[in-house]
């Protein structure tokens, strides 16, 4: 068994039994895991994944959305176990994989298309 044999194997433990699916462009609540002090609590992050990329175990996405009129980006491993789970709350109709040009954009302008 080579290192790249023992690597794979170690990283397919990793993986979560269910990711539900999700694309660029979908609005989604990410539940996130957060510790403070010796408590831990549950914080959603809703708003529209920009980008997906990697693969596996590696695999991250990035979620924007807009707090108090400031755009705010977080990028969330896939697998981490801090994500306790991903919620679809609409499916966006677009034509890219990487959605960076709404990082330019605000308001309407920002809006993705429903998919019917």
């Amino acid at each position: 068994m080579n290192a790249t044999e023992i690597i794979k194997n170690i990283e397919a433990e990793q993986l979560k039994a269910e990711v539900p699916v999700f694309h660029v462009g979908d609005t989604v609540k990410v539940y996130g895991k957060i510790k403070e002090g010796n408590r831990e609590r549950i914080q959603v992050f809703e708003g529209i994944v920009l980008k997906r990329q990697g693969g596996s175990s590696r695999e991250t996405f990035t979620v924007r959305k807009f707090s108090n009129g400031i755009g705010v980006e977080k990028t969330w491993p896939l697998h981490s176990p801090n994500v306790e789970k991903i919620e679809v709350v609409r499916y966006g109709k677009v034509r890219r994989a990487k959605l960076y040009y709404l990082r330019d954009r605000v308001g309407k302008a920002a809006k993705v298309k429903e998919k019917k």
